[in-house]
């Protein structure tokens, strides 16, 4: 042991022998510490806080982020526009597209070349992608051969287009512009690429039978933002998306046959729906009840469509988004209701109507719990949409399989439309900070679960649920840092690490630590302050750090950043019975470096218990060791626990409990 480690353990046996009543103190035979060897000398001076109560090296404030967590006064995102046409081939199972791009340098430099997605260049031979994910899994690319082919890629000058120089990267692409692009100035590109459509795009998108989902469809342009520059982080599957927002005008065109559902507002619905149907959209429009748009009978007596040859063109209009996406089949049933004006779609096959028939109400459900509980939905409409992508989000609409019942179909599809504020609304870089949108918004499912279906689980035993799980990773050691690229997570932990443990964190965080009511104050301000912006995970934590009034350097240290383990317990009980009063000593330990709130109940001979609470800043001073001293009047102490109902994380329990049970 160390000079340094021993009068630590000095110091802490002092402070306990002193907190032990009398009559025990008096029946210690330790001898008093003889002074120090002058050769014993050593610099104490000079050592880092290195406690998980040092504060944070978070970025100092500045004018574009503020330091209490708010977008500063100079805070600037790019905007960027599209007019989007995509043409599905849906024989040679290709698509091409057109787009207009309006590009608005909101940022103090000056721009002499961008960076574009080309995300389906994950599906080309020897692509990053093939080369980390083995084909047949969750985001490999199955042997298929894709990828984006530019046809034209122009800029749009005064009096013509120039056609500009690019250079691709994996699923990046540069593009040198023709002239340099001064802060507050827009340019425009004229922009053509076809591509052959994956049956298994990395469960993102993709193709089954005649029903299409069209996802990473088109190029889209990389954020620009003042903390990175260009965010070029490759595209692999796992990891998810980093875009900026604007409006966006999308006209797909289709087999008449079939019906489209997608990002935005329908504009032209006298030209592709019924005269019938839209009669039913306009009764949903009011209704809370599903109403049957198309039904079954309508797709097996042709009654669906205006017209069955030819094709078709649907058109749609989007404010404030990040992307758009659609989903097209000939086979699709369409139920619809309302909560306060916004639409909730379901689209689904007749295969599937056992556990979609309640799926527009689902989606209703959805909306209406995120925007009573933390911050208004801004979109007129959402949609669920079924078919081979296991569960997907994107603006507005939402990919689903078919499920195996109503519970499990509720859990994917209110986790999905969940999204639409985590990272939809609240744009979070989900390329490098996964936590940031998967975990949140599976924070905000355990409220929504729990009020759609109560008796699979209160918010609170959902929450336990997890928590055990999350303990078993930790037991077994094979639980990594929440702060990791997604690309870079072990894909077998990812739905323990980006979605339950950050779950299970801000749980902890809201129930123990700062409490429901200034928890969900904070959450509901981060939300409003950064909706429809870029904030980092440094603004998440002073925001949450400004609301609640509480210094959060240690929890944030130790959930997001750090990786350790939680093991509470009761090291030693001193207890001796004076006159009336039974004294009693007890020293609380770590056995790992995380730290918690104490939980402790005591048991008294008469069956009464009585609780006591500290909150974890109790460890500031000495994160392994607490010491406390309780006087009972006539009452005798027989049974001492650590969070007795579960709260906590803890790897092991069987050293909450003192008096020790017997050993087998």
């Amino acid at each position: 042991m160390s000079i340094a480690r021993f009068l630590a353990a000095l110091t802490i046996a002092a402070a306990f022998a002193a907190s032990l009543p009398a009559p025990v103190r008096a029946q210690s035979s330790a001898a008093p510490p003889k002074p120090a060897d002058p050769g014993d000398r050593f610099d104490t001076t000079g050592t880092a806080d290195t406690s998980l109560f040092a504060p944070l090296n978070l970025p100092a404030g500045n004018v574009y982020r503020s330091g209490s967590g708010t977008p500063g006064p100079r805070y600037w995102q790019q905007r960027v526009d599209y007019d989007l046409h995509g043409t599905l081939d849906t024989a040679a199972k290709s698509l091409q597209g057109e787009m207009t791009v309006r590009y608005t340098n909101n940022s103090p430099d000056t721009l002499r070349f961008l960076w574009f997605q080309v995300e389906q260049n994950a599906f080309k031979n020897g692509s990053l992608n093939s080369l980390v994910f083995p084909a047949d899994s969750r985001f490999g690319a199955r042997n298929f051969e894709g990828g984006d082919i530019i046809d034209r890629f122009n800029q749009v000058l005064p009096g013509k287009k120039s056609p500009l120089k690019m250079r691709v990267e994996g699923t990046v692409m540069k593009v040198d512009l023709a002239a340099p692009l001064a802060p507050g100035q827009t340019t425009s590109f004229d922009v053509a690429w076809h591509f052959n459509i994956p049956e298994h795009g990395a469960d993102r998108m993709g193709r089954e039978g005649s029903l299409f989902e069209l996802a990473q469809w088109y190029p889209r342009l990389c954020v620009y933002d003042d903390l990175r520059g260009w965010n070029t982080e490759p595209y692999l599957g796992q990891g998810e998306f980093y875009l900026e927002y604007g409006d966006i005008n999308l006209s797909v065109t289709v087999p008449a046959g079939y019906i489209v559902a997608a990002t935005g507002s329908l504009q032209n619905a006298t030209e592709v729906l019924t005269p019938g149907e839209i009669s039913r959209l306009a009764q949903a429009a009011k209704s809370e009840t599903p109403v049957h748009i198309v039904t079954q009978a309508d797709l097996s007596s042709g009654a669906a469509r205006p017209r069955k040859t030819g094709m078709q063109t649907w058109r749609f209009t989007a404010h404030s988004v990040r992307d758009a996406v659609w989903a097209a089949s000939p086979e699709y049933m369409w139920d619809a209701s309302s909560w306060q004006g916004h639409m909730a779609f379901a689209y689904y096959r007749p295969s599937a109507i056992e556990t979609w028939k309640d799926a527009a109400d689902m989606s209703r459900m959805s909306i209406m719990e995120y925007s009573e509980r933390w911050f208004p939905y801004p979109y007129p409409q959402i949609s669920a949409v079924e078919g081979p992508i296991s569960g997907m989000e994107y603006p507005m609409l939402a990919m689903e399989t078919k499920s195996a019942d109503k519970y499990e179909l509720y859990n994917v599809v209110t986790h999905e439309i969940g999204h639409m504020w985590y990272p939809m609304i609240v744009g979070s870089n989900e390329r490098m900070h996964m936590w940031q949108d998967e975990g949140f918004n599976t924070f905000i499912n355990y409220f929504s679960e729990a009020r759609r279906y109560p008796e699979k689980g209160s918010y609170e035993a959902r929450v336990r649920s997890d928590r055990s799980q999350v303990e078993q990773f930790m037991q077994h050691n094979v639980d990594e840092p929440l702060e990791v690229p997604p690309d870079r997570i072990n894909p077998n932990l990812l739905g323990e690490n980006a979605y339950m443990k950050t779950a299970v964190g801000l749980a902890l965080l809201r129930d123990e630590i700062l409490g429901p009511q200034a928890f969900d104050e904070s959450f509901r301000e981060y939300t409003r302050r950064w909706a429809f912006k870029h904030p980092s995970p440094s603004d998440f934590f002073k925001t949450m750090e400004d609301v609640s009034g509480k210094r959060l350097d240690w929890f944030f240290r130790e959930w997001f950043l750090e990786n350790p383990h939680f093991d509470q317990a009761i090291d030693t009980v001193a207890q001796k019975q004076v006159g009336d009063i039974d004294s009693v000593a007890v020293l609380f330990v770590n056995h790992a470096r995380g730290i918690e709130p104490i939980r402790a109940r005591f048991t008294f001979a008469d069956g009464t218990t009585q609780d006591f609470d500290y909150p974890a800043e109790v460890w500031s001073t000495n994160t392994t060791a607490y010491v406390r001293r309780y006087e009972f009047k006539g009452k005798k102490v027989t049974k001492l626990q650590l969070d007795p109902d579960d709260r906590l994380v803890d790897i092991d329990r069987a050293n909450n409990v003192w008096p020790r049970a017997a050993s087998k």
